[in-house]
């Protein structure tokens, strides 16, 4: 079979969306070889994790090559390419789909994450508000399927979009397969490789904006009592909504308890930030799954996260849930977890489990080729 998929996000995206894109084709090439997968995209950002793509197994990059380009191409100009490389089924995997797609005789998917753009308007502005509705209406309507990352995800939809149920599938964003293996580096590098950080600290891991809620964080570990103050590492993009962050911590002198690294985290390091947390905080307003917490659990490293939107069936029944507009109550679930060590085995114990069994890359390659093969 033909596969053809939107493959801008792949290939210029280092988080996100190109996460989700990247980690969507290596499931696929890992245990259905027998396909072909086109990947289409206007560009390609040279960088090395972008750039591997080009010659991997199964796959096929396509560029435009007529006289429209850019991204032109890949609204308007990409169904011909799609019909002449006698695409079986084609896959938007960012909220997308070029127009005139319904038009092919070629059953088309469509990946949704979120509607984050209607729940808050405050973080987007008022054009790109318009222009992400008017791309989810289009490829809602004329998508053959389509795929959610989260049961949340799917409540949305029907509720912003009155889309039928019986359209939507869901099946959960994928994580980094290098997730599901053990570290194999040893003590000294490991410890080489954390030098820089403190023996013991929490860690956050998303981008650094308000629906993301780190402020939340600071102001949590505030309440907590002086012997389990201990740091949090953010990982993450910068963004306007950091300086706030940074202001509330000089206005309270907890400039100890929060640490920004300076140089991008590499997978290796990210992993091993999990794997020595204490604990992983991610007490977002909203999230469409909440990837960084499955992350966690698979690097058993115990979860408290909020109790709303997808974090609650990606923390899954042993992360911790709190209410991520009370810091007195984030403050509380990370003193449990501090302070409770057969809590906290249970949590790490049960939540590796968990996450092996539900978010496991062959389960959720089993659901896309499934959603496939009926479209066929």
């Amino acid at each position: 079979m033909n596969i053809g998929f939107d493959a801008k996000r792949l290939y210029n995206n280092f988080t996100g969306l190109g996460n989700h894109s990247r980690t969507t084709i290596d499931i696929l090439t890992d245990y259905y070889p027998e396909n072909t997968y086109f990947l289409y995209t206007p560009k390609v950002k040279q960088h090395n994790m972008m750039l591997s793509y080009l010659d991997k197994d199964y796959c096929q990059t396509v560029f435009p090559n007529k006289f429209v380009k850019g991204s032109l191409w890949r609204t308007f100009g990409l169904t011909g390419d799609i019909k002449r490389d006698k695409i079986d089924i084609f896959h938007g995997l960012s909220n997308e789909l070029p127009v005139g797609i319904h038009k092919c005789n070629i059953p088309s998917v469509v990946t949704i994450h979120d509607v984050a753009f209607k729940s808050f308007k405050n973080m987007y502005h008022w054009q790109d508000c318009q222009i992400y509705d008017m791309k989810w209406r289009y490829a809602i309507k004329h998508a053959n399927r389509i795929v959610v990352i989260s049961e949340f995800t799917k409540q949305e939809l029907m509720r912003y979009y009155d889309v039928d149920e019986s359209r939507i599938d869901i099946v959960y964003q994928p994580v980094n397969p290098s997730f599901y293996s053990d570290n194999t580096l040893s003590p000294e590098d490991n410890n080489r490789q954390l030098s820089a950080y403190p023996d013991d600290f929490m860690l956050y891991v998303g981008s650094i904006n308000s629906r993301k809620n780190l402020l939340g964080i600071v102001k949590a570990i505030e309440l907590l009592p002086k012997d389990l103050q201990i740091p949090v590492i953010a990982v993450g993009d910068n963004s306007r909504y950091k300086a706030e962050v940074q202001q509330y911590i000089a206005e309270h002198n907890l400039e100890h308890l929060v640490i920004f690294p300076t140089h991008r985290i590499e997978d290796c390091e990210l992993h091993l930030l999990y794997q020595k947390a204490r604990l992983f905080v991610f007490p977002s307003f909203y999230e469409g799954f909440g990837l960084p917490v499955v992350e966690a659990l698979l690097k058993g490293c115990p979860v408290v996260t909020s109790n709303t939107s997808g974090l609650i069936e990606a923390g899954g029944p042993f992360s911790l849930l709190a209410d991520p507009h009370s810091p007195e109550d984030i403050s509380h679930k990370i003193q449990m977890v501090l302070t409770d060590d057969d809590l906290r085995n249970e949590m790490i114990a049960g939540g590796k489990e968990f996450a092996m069994n539900t978010y496991h890359p062959r389960v959720l390659a089993e659901r896309l080729m499934a959603i496939y093969n009926d479209l066929k």
